[in-house]
């Protein structure tokens, strides 16, 4: 696993035969044909390479079976493990398209629809398939032989691989799938040319095809070469190579999120000051932004810092970013505020602000960061006072107050905004969203958005005061109309709120406090009461 921790996407693809169709592995009796028009989830198989011969693959299915061919060539797709008809050598052809031979019995695997064999001695037509990535087209992109990572280095006008974590937007790169073929945008919108420069249009040399080898991917450009990153700062460019060795392997991994977080004084959170957190900042740079990295099981989550460590609870109740290593100490509960958040560490105590900007978890409950309660009296340890929770008088400071002043000096001293942190999104200013049923994506025919496509449109993500507008391609805003339908033609910008509730996947509130979700028939809408699997997407 390389140092920034992340993981090596699993490459889960759709197959596309001669006639345009994917293949597929029906729900009923664990049957395949190749009849769907479009990448869903009976369309998605996921590559497994075998332990001992690289070479040899398998293809599970979505309900966690594998492709099967006996001697006869019939084709079936209930196996429940890696048996012998199960492995396949993949055969790549100058196109970029697959041949699927069995292993066992040298034939390839091809057809239409519902007649499917692998039985063919030769290489037609119809045992080519194309393949169509089915994972999020946004990650982090690693050299095999350098173990750097790219980004966009907007000086000089180029990807460069020299980037030991991948950090901040610039190292977030997005795969457009056209016809068959993928290019790499940057997160200014620019393709990557064969010559290393970038483009705003893509083309014929913004085109690569994609080539596995031993688990890794190749980019093949439009002259049979293949990307690499050349040089001191590794610009990625075609080199002369025509085959593809470990300088020209890459490995795409799961791009976190990366925030920044402003406490109610208006400083961002830092560590320009040494381990220790501090909200005393007033701008944005690699020491006030964190990656959220989130538990699967817990969804409890850790912030890493650009330096590698993370935030850890210390002796005290003092947050620190100086753990190596995911402990409990390290993991934080995230609780959503409308627009903001809080934190509770792994003692049971909320994150507060101190007045110096320090971070302490030492609050019992939001509202609470500086009082304790005890035997009546609300203490501050501040003001060195106690202030008697009824009765017609207080003390405070020494002199008495009447109810009404302490009324209103409890609410601004309980207003809980010590503990609540504005958590803004960075690495996300493209936006693509792909939830149960598909991409989100502009409807053909109306202004409303389709949540089912298997192909998908980009977004701008734009933040403002703890809230995001979202706009589409042709520079219009999403809004919710009256019937609760999502529409992407909004003159002026409509507010929603980001949740990311858990690994790889957000909820996204209306401004009337409901989700969006994508409805049985494909349409997003803005009416749901609950977090259902319908109102979680993959960003």
């Amino acid at each position: 696993m390389p140092a920034n921790g992340n993981r090596p996407l699993k490459l889960q693809f759709g197959l596309i035969n001669h006639d345009s169709r994917y293949l597929t592995a029906e729900s009923f009796g664990f049957k395949v044909n190749a009849s769907a028009p479009s990448l869903k989830k009976k369309q998605i198989w996921t590559l497994e390479q075998d332990s001992q011969d690289t070479q040899v693959v398998f293809l599970r299915s979505h309900l966690g079976r594998y492709l099967a061919s006996d001697k006869d060539g019939k084709v079936t797709c209930e196996a429940d493990g890696h048996n012998s008809d199960c492995r396949f050598l993949i055969v790549a052809q100058s196109d970029g398209r697959w041949a699927l031979q069995s292993e066992q019995h040298l034939r390839f695997f091809g057809g239409s629809r519902d007649y499917l064999s692998c039985f063919a001695q030769i290489i037609t037509d119809a045992e080519l398939w194309a393949v169509h990535l089915a994972l999020h087209p946004q990650a982090n992109l690693l050299s095999v032989a350098r173990k750097r990572y790219a980004h966009l280095s907007a000086d000089d006008g180029e990807i460069a691989v020299d980037m030991n974590i991948p950090w901040g937007v610039a190292a977030l790169l997005t795969l457009v799938y056209l016809d068959g073929k993928y290019c790499l945008k940057t997160c200014d919108s620019r393709f990557l040319s064969n010559d290393g420069k970038l483009l705003t249009q893509s083309g014929r040399a913004t085109a690569y095809t994609l080539e596995l080898k031993c688990g890794k991917l190749a980019f093949k450009d439009c002259e049979g070469k293949y990307l690499s990153p050349m040089g001191p700062t590794g610009t990625l460019r075609s080199g002369r190579c025509s085959k593809p060795g470990k300088d020209e392997l890459f490995d795409l991994e799961e791009s976190h999120p990366q925030v920044v977080l402003m406490a109610a004084n208006g400083r961002y959170v830092s560590l320009r000051q040494g381990v220790s957190l501090a909200a005393n900042q007033e701008d944005e740079t690699d020491m006030e932004t964190f990656q959220m990295e989130i538990d699967k099981e817990t969804r409890k989550c850790t912030f890493r810092s650009s330096q590698g460590n993370y935030w850890a609870l210390v002796a005290h109740g003092g947050i620190q970013s100086s753990a190596t290593e995911v402990s409990a100490s390290t993991m934080f509960a995230v609780e959503w505020l409308d627009h903001k958040v809080a934190l509770k560490a792994n003692n049971g105590k909320y994150i507060c602000i101190k007045k110096n900007g320090q971070l302490l978890a030492v609050s019992d409950s939001i509202g609470r960061s500086l009082f304790g309660l005890t035997s009546g009296f609300l203490i501050s340890p501040s003001l060195h006072s106690r202030v008697r929770l009824h009765g017609y008088t207080s003390t405070l400071n020494g002199s008495r107050a009447p109810s009404d002043v302490f009324s209103l000096f409890c609410c601004h001293l309980w207003s809980g905004e010590d503990e609540q942190l504005t958590l803004k999104l960075i690495n996300r200013p493209m936006l693509i969203l792909r939830g149960e049923n598909g991409f989100i994506c502009h409807h053909k025919n109306s202004n409303a958005l389709d949540a089912s496509r298997s192909v998908y449109d980009i977004f701008t993500l734009q933040f403002s005061n703890g809230v995001y507008n979202i706009k589409g391609v042709d520079g219009r805003f999403w809004y919710v109309n009256s019937a609760g339908l999502v529409c992407s033609d909004g003159e002026a910008p409509e507010d929603f709120s980001l949740e990311l509730l858990e690994h790889g996947r957000l909820a996204i509130r209306c401004k009337n406090g409901k989700y969006l979700r994508g409805d049985q028939g494909g349409t997003l809408k803005g009416d749901g009461h609950s977090l259902s699997s319908s109102a979680l997407w993959e960003y």
